[in-house]
Parts: structure tokens; sequence; C-alpha cells
């Protein structure tokens, strides 16, 4: 096995979205911590590269668990619609360059 094809194995793919998602949820949990304290924030283009990352569902899980963001149009619209492009995406990839 060539060592793009173990770097691109499923199993590391899917390790690797495990832990964006991980990363996004708790990402969005310790923002909402600070922003009771009153302390510095995670930027927001960083929450936005997270999901943009593949961690969508994460960052989304987090959003709404903690009531984080949920007021802020950007955020309620945007996670989703980068999620559900990702996932439209990996269909067609999947699609058509996988399935033969």
């Amino acid at each position: 096995m060539g060592e793009y094809e173990l770097l691109f194995s499923w199993k590391t793919v899917v390790i690797y979205l495990l832990v964006i998602n991980v990363v996004g949820f708790f990402m969005m949990w310790i923002d909402k911590a600070k922003a009771k304290r009153g302390s510095w924030r995670i930027p927001e283009n960083t929450l936005f590269t997270v999901t943009l990352l593949g961690g969508g569902f994460g960052t989304i899980a987090g959003m709404y668990t903690f009531r984080h963001k949920t007021k802020k149009l950007r955020f309620t619209i945007g996670f989703p619609v980068i999620l559900l492009s990702e996932i439209f995406l990996v269909i067609y990839v999947v699609v058509k360059y996988v399935i033969k």
C-alpha cells in the first residue's frame, strides 16, 4: 500500500473527522465560557475555519448544546450551509470517482 493510500484510507478519514468535530464542539464550549467571563474570545473566523475543515457536526452541536451564537444569523445559516455543501461534495466525489 502506497503512502498516499495509507494517508487517505477510510480509517484515517473517519479518525480525522471524529477529532475535528470533537475539537469544534469543545471550541464552542470554551468560547461560551469565555463569553460568560468576559475574557478573550476565540475569533469567529477560527470557528468557521474549523467548520470548513470538516468540523460542522461538532460546531453545530456545540452551538445548540451551549446556546452559543444561536442568535447570529451568520452562524445559524453559515454552519449548516458549509456542512451541507461538504456532504454534497463528498457524495459527488464518491459517486463520480470511487464507485465504479
